[in-house]
């Protein structure tokens, strides 16, 4: 059992003592220097709508906070940049893919928004490698529906390449979330594959459905069942028997949202440890289901 006690230190020996080669986390950021700065400065300061905000435990250059990942044993993650207005996604993307190149373990990610040219950089993205995308609806403010994704949600459908998508209303309620605006995407494009991000919390319910109805539907656990999200948005008990099912059959991955977090990387763990799903769950949540995806 990794605690918060033991930290980061013990977290090897977690995963170890499951049989696993190490851990796939598919929620992971990296982003250019300027725009990180300003990403951590509004979660350390927060706002009218997120309270105080936190202390980032993970504030490091970049150099030491790829170390970490390496020591912790997180063998595959993403960088996971996202465009929140036009004329961002092209260069954000450019700066992932050299990102991946130059960082072993890295998964080459992308991003879009709905803009003029989108399908086409987004197929460039594709060509360049990219095996997994992220968009932020509640940050981007924008509709997953619009006219201009529709060829690219078909796009990524067909390619089978997965998508992070922030669909929910936390940190603050804005843009296009909740599940009826990506369900709508998914019921015109019902094989794509997208990771809803945070277990969709705090509306777990919609979310899991939608995991539940279409085959290539996941969620991933970033922040859930911590004690900072369960203080305001705790899980319910009526869905651990869906979490479990979900879990073994491949629809929830290990996600951390690492570095931006406010406690260790090993709490993540500790509060799936908890759980009490057993070990052929973890597995499959720290592992196994990424692995599949990516």
């Amino acid at each position: 059992m990794v605690t918060e006690q033991d930290s980061d230190a013990r977290v090897p020996d977690w995963w170890r003592g499951l049989g696993l080669p190490g851990l796939i986390d598919l929620h992971v950021h990296f982003l250019p220097e300027r725009m990180e700065r300003r990403v951590w400065h509004h979660f350390r300061h927060g706002g009218p709508l997120m309270g105080d905000g936190w202390k980032i435990e993970y504030e490091w250059p970049v150099e030491e906070r790829v170390a970490r990942l390496r020591t912790l044993g997180v063998r595959t993650f993403p960088a996971l940049a996202y465009a929140h207005k036009p004329e961002m996604a092209v260069d954000l993307n450019a700066w992932t893919l050299d990102f991946a190149r130059r960082t072993p373990g890295c998964l080459p990610s992308a991003t879009f928004y709905p803009e003029p040219g989108v399908v086409g950089y987004v197929l460039r993205a594709l060509e360049d490698g990219s095996r997994i995308f992220k968009v932020h609806l509640q940050v981007g403010g924008f509709d997953p529906r619009a006219e201009e994704l529709d060829e690219v949600w078909g796009s990524l459908a067909e390619s089978g390449v997965p998508v992070v998508v922030h669909a929910s209303s936390v940190p603050v309620p804005g843009g296009y979330v909740g599940a009826e605006p990506i369900g709508h995407v998914l019921k015109a494009h019902p094989r794509l594959r997208v990771v809803i991000a945070h277990l969709g919390m705090p509306e777990y319910d919609p979310f899991f459905e939608l995991a539940a109805r279409y085959e290539r539907v996941a969620l991933d656990t970033t922040m859930a069942f911590t004690g900072f999200a369960e203080r305001g948005m705790p899980f319910p008990d009526r869905l651990r028997p869906a979490l479990l099912d979900l879990g073994l059959s491949g629809k929830v991955v290990l996600g951390s949202d690492f570095p931006t977090i406010p406690y260790p990387y090993a709490h993540q763990l500790a509060s799936l440890d908890r759980l009490d799903l057993g070990d052929a769950w973890l597995r499959a949540v720290c592992w196994h289901n990424g692995a599949a995806m990516i």
